[in-house]
């Protein structure tokens, strides 16, 4: 089974997290998909950070319509960081007989081959990329060039990008004002009806 493996803070899931999502979907023809929003991320500081029920809740109703995404809670029931390189190593035990696919945004396919355990990401996944600014895509060109030599797999994807951030979601939200264009509308009323990010409850 082709398996898409799409990780992230997800904090939270937005419009343009799923628009990515659906245009793999459509040109990797994936069987599944398991969206990971991380516990613990490794590489950034967790600012603002809505709790794993949370994030995982707003992750499960935006994919509602994705009959084959299924939202794992994998790595925020892991303790400790949250490295990729565990996430692929259980799923490969899991599924020893799935191709695993790993789905991210330009700026983590740019640096991925200095993550923790870089090796046994370029072994078990295809690296799947997609742009997120105008002169993205010829970037994501020279790294798979690099990563090739490595001995990666890849697929890089000139995916029209949505210019939405979570970082911006959340500063609306704690302003009460309105996300409903950034954010599917389901999630969007999780996060108004539970005061996420500081915002007024309704």
């Amino acid at each position: 089974m082709r398996t898409g493996v799409y990780g992230g803070t997800f904090n939270p899931i937005h419009l343009g997290h799923v628009h990515i999502l659906r245009e793999f979907i459509g040109r990797l023809g994936l069987q599944r998909v398991l969206l990971i929003p991380d516990g613990t991320p490794p590489h950034k500081e967790a600012e603002d950070l809505a709790s794993p029920e949370d994030r995982l809740e707003m992750c499960r109703l935006a994919v509602r319509g994705l009959g084959i995404v299924e939202v794992s809670p994998m790595e925020t029931e892991r303790p400790g960081k949250s490295f990729t390189s565990d996430t692929l190593t259980e799923l490969h035990r899991l599924y020893p007989e799935d191709e695993l696919y790993f789905l991210m945004g330009e700026d983590m396919f740019l640096t991925v081959d200095k993550w923790h355990e870089a090796g046994t990401i370029l072994r078990l996944a295809v690296l799947c990329a997609s742009p997120r600014s105008p002169e993205g895509y010829e970037r994501l060109l020279e790294k798979e060039r690099e990563l090739i030599a490595l001995g990666a797999r890849c697929r890089v994807e000139d995916i029209p990008f949505l210019d939405i951030s979570s970082t911006k979601v959340r500063e609306l939200a704690r302003e009460g004002r309105d996300i409903s264009g950034l954010v599917p509308a389901e999630t969007a009323g999780y996060i108004r009806e539970n005061g996420i990010y500081g915002g007024v409850r309704i």
